[in-house]
């Protein structure tokens, strides 16, 4: 299929392992998309900064994401994969966005009050302002295709605001307004621990997320701890006339959905189709469904990952290499954009 016009723009953080949620809910959409879209994938080390960080971490789990990007299938000569912190032009049209976006816009970014917590006072200006750099990620590609989660929608719409204002500010047409891309089954993967809070790196219990690094047997084992309910697995009633849970069943029985709509992802089918399949099974029985599953699909990706942080001079060299495909492509935008504010060059 030949490639369209549009280009695609996103980026994972390099605060930890990869887990199964970013790769349903993102990296493996984002393999899909590299035949039909012009394609940049980041490792947004910049964004990670915003809370502390161990350097030699850092270092590592940037080369990890890229590992698991690459393993995952997004392939290095067809996408661009790169550290955010190569290319200068973000943290430069970030700052001039600052002086475009309004304090207004920032101040009802629900996610900054939740990762802030109590301690508002003493979070970091750049937690509060990471939207900003957001926006400065997508537009200094000219970006118009974002795929996102439900939770990153309006940090997009902050990128639209700023666009807007900014072609509105210096009357020109230059940047356009991107689009969000949210579709698939299992776009939200939640907890193993509680069905009710999204799966993140951040959770304390390790038992509560799928790592793209982890083995068979530790994959196993985090399926078989997972959290359930005494009741066998619910059958088609559950649905509505869409295929889609019910209310009133999801808030019942938030683990039961959550295990079937990763099965049904990872099988690449409907949740109405798994539900029907499943239907009065025992957890004990569908676990083990699930666990070979997940091993079949992610084993070849675990392995490929190990095989690239063995080599990270490669995976450092890769960066390098797409770093200087995206100033090339940034760079023009950084200093069109920097004319149009009224720079001296």
């Amino acid at each position: 299929m030949t490639r369209n016009s549009n280009r695609i723009f996103s980026g994972v953080q390099p605060t930890n392992n990869l887990h199964l949620g970013n790769y349903l809910g993102a990296v493996r959409n984002w393999v899909r998309m590299q035949k039909d879209y012009e394609c940049i994938f980041c490792v947004v080390d910049l964004h990670a900064i915003t809370l502390w960080q161990e350097p030699a971490a850092l270092r590592q789990n940037t080369r990890e994401v890229a590992a698991a990007y690459i393993a995952s299938g997004i392939d290095p000569q067809e996408s661009i994969i790169f550290a955010q912190s190569q290319v200068p032009a973000h943290a430069q049209l970030a700052w001039i966005f600052n002086c475009v976006a309004r304090l207004g816009w920032l101040n009802r970014m629900t996610q900054f009050k939740e990762k802030a917590g109590k301690n508002r006072e003493n979070a970091s200006v750049g937690l509060y302002a990471y939207p900003v750099l957001m926006a400065a990620d997508i537009l200094a590609y000219k970006g118009t295709h974002v795929p996102v989660g439900e939770d990153q929608k309006q940090h997009l719409e902050l990128a639209r605001d700023i666009a807007q204002k900014f072609n509105h500010d210096y009357k020109v047409d230059f940047f356009p307004l991107p689009e969000p891309v949210i579709g698939g089954p299992a776009t939200r993967v939640m907890s193993l621990r509680d069905g009710a809070k999204k799966m993140s790196k951040s959770d304390e219990s390790d038992y509560s997320r799928i790592n793209m690094t982890d083995d068979a047997d530790t994959i196993a084992l985090k399926f078989r701890k997972a959290k359930t309910d005494p009741s066998a697995l619910p059958g088609p009633e559950s649905l509505d006339e869409r295929g889609e849970v019910k209310d009133e069943a999801q808030a019942a029985r938030p683990e039961a959905f959550n295990l079937l709509s990763i099965y049904a992802a990872l099988s690449d089918a409907t949740l109405s189709e798994v539900v029907n399949r499943f239907a009065g099974l025992e957890f004990s029985k569908f676990k083990g469904e699930l666990t070979d599953l997940a091993v079949a699909k992610l084993g070849p990706i675990n392995a490929e990952m190990k095989r690239l942080l063995g080599h990270p001079d490669e995976i450092d060299a890769l960066l390098r290499k797409g770093a200087q495909r995206a100033q090339a492509i940034a760079l023009p935008v950084l200093r069109e954009v920097e004319k149009i504010v009224g720079f001296l060059h």
